[in-house]
């Protein structure tokens, strides 16, 4: 059962279902690609009119790049400020003949919304913008004081919200963090996640001969870089899948023995995993536990080889260049220019002709206790939603850029999925389930509600 104050509001975000649907569609017409700059300005304006109508102090802020929104509610003297981040960015939609519906033009299929930005992340964010409207239409306020923070480059890796954050501490002053973003686990339960990994990408570029050469007549003279590049990456990761890069390791944080407990209760049904994806056995090491790869170990990915010829038949060629791009998952508590450094360390070592480059810094992992203040009207905000305790992950297996809240601000910050767990953001056929789009604004009013029961700490 809602308390008193929190089942109007339940009330009315029932009673208007159909309406913030059509809002939500309307919102997700809009195209804002930040890599191609498409639809960016008139969606962040479209954000200031909407936040302003609802009653919000709202300005586009802006930045060397695409402009921040930020808005705000501080109206409840003693309550704690909650932060709320979100991005109102997208990822372009190739390949657009993989999509069954264009890609903005929002079509409803059993249960689900499909649409560019659906779930990642203009339907997560637009429901934590019903709840606080739900707020206020009902009670003329909001239990708690709270700032949203929508950032315009997410997509392109969040390059400027550092400097952004760090140079308005006192405009973002905050006692918490929440994000709503990513998908629930697969098993449909609501989550929580406390972190968020890191991330750093580079290319390693080999060329050798000043053109391509035939393979007999060159062949076993002229290096090759192909092979250049596969004999190095050997070096950086064993047949038993351990990175072997100098130094990568030192740095990382163990997991608590509350972290461990937490992922030991998480549900796994890991044929069905590995069935869904076609696989026959998991990456090594084999005996490696399923959620401690994803939450507490670091990774290195090939994200794509490319070099020589890959057209039909034969092509007796020797290349004359290769390249090879990568990234890095980074846990608490690795520097993304550590990393950086050290792995151009081990290519100056192993295969000092291979060009090795850096195009952004990275973004850094964030960590919050599971232990902390707001984990437990965290979690009563989703029982009264949901009707179901959440599970409680200790580190979420993608990228955010939490970071700024937990080592810029120094508050703590909980990632709270919104999204199904197939929702297929930054593929073809994006989606949001209608039930987890209601489902969201629900959360999103009742953890208003949980966090405005508190007193404001100092």
């Amino acid at each position: 059962m809602a308390s008193p104050d929190l089942a109007p509001v339940f009330d009315h975000i029932e009673a208007n279902r159909s309406v913030f649907l059509d809002r939500l569609i309307a919102y997700l017409r809009h195209p804002s690609i930040s890599a191609e700059n498409i639809g960016i300005a008139e969606v962040g304006a479209l954000l200031v009119e909407m936040l302003t109508e609802i009653g919000l102090e709202t300005s586009l802020v802006p930045t060397t790049g695409h402009p921040m929104v930020v808005a705000r509610w501080e109206k409840a003297p003693g309550k704690p400020t909650v932060l709320l981040y979100g991005h109102y960015d997208v990822q372009p939609p190739d390949p657009l003949d993989k999509w069954v519906s264009p890609p903005f033009e929002p079509t409803i299929r059993d249960g689900r919304l499909y649409a560019r930005g659906v779930g990642d992340n203009k339907g997560q964010h637009f429901a934590q913008i019903l709840a606080i409207e739900s707020h206020l239409r009902v009670h003329g306020e909001l239990p708690c004081n709270v700032i949203l923070l929508l950032e315009g480059e997410e997509e392109i890796g969040s390059p400027r919200i550092a400097g952004f954050v760090r140079a308005n501490q006192e405009l973002l002053k905050a006692d918490l963090a929440v994000t709503a973003d990513g998908p629930r686990h697969a098993s449909g339960a609501p989550t929580i996640k406390f972190g968020s990994r890191g991330v750093v990408s580079f290319d390693l570029r080999c060329r050798h001969a000043s053109r391509d050469v035939h393979s007999g007549n060159f062949g076993g003279v002229v290096p090759n870089p192909i092979w250049t590049l596969v004999h190095l990456l050997a070096t950086m990761k064993n047949e038993a899948g351990e990175i072997t890069i100098a130094g990568l390791h030192d740095d990382v944080e163990p997991p608590t023995a509350e972290d461990i407990e937490a992922i030991e209760r998480l549900p796994l049904d890991l044929e069905g995993f590995k069935q869904g994806l076609g696989l026959k056995r998991l990456d090594a090491p084999a005996d490696r536990p399923f959620y401690d790869r994803l939450c507490f170990q670091p990774t290195l990915t090939i994200n794509g080889f490319h070099g020589g010829y890959g057209g039909p038949g034969t092509k007796t060629v020797l290349p004359n260049e290769a390249l090879v791009k990568c990234d890095i998952r980074l846990v608490e508590a690795q520097d993304p220019q550590d990393i950086l450094d050290k792995v151009r360390a081990h290519v100056e070592k192993h295969a000092p002709e291979v060009e090795f480059i850096v195009e952004e810094t990275g973004m850094q992992p964030s960590k919050t206790q599971i232990a902390s203040r707001y984990t437990a009207p965290l979690r009563r905000a989703f029982v009264a939603a949901h009707g179901e305790e959440p599970l409680l992950i200790p580190a979420g297996f993608g990228s955010l850029p939490n970071y700024v809240f937990t080592k810029i601000l120094g508050i703590p910050a909980y990632v709270t999925p919104y999204a199904n767990h197939d929702e297929a953001n930054h593929a073809p056929n994006e989606n949001m389930t209608l039930d987890c789009f209601q489902s969201g604004i629900r959360t999103g009013a009742a953890l208003l509600h949980e966090l405005g029961q508190l007193k404001r700490e100092g």
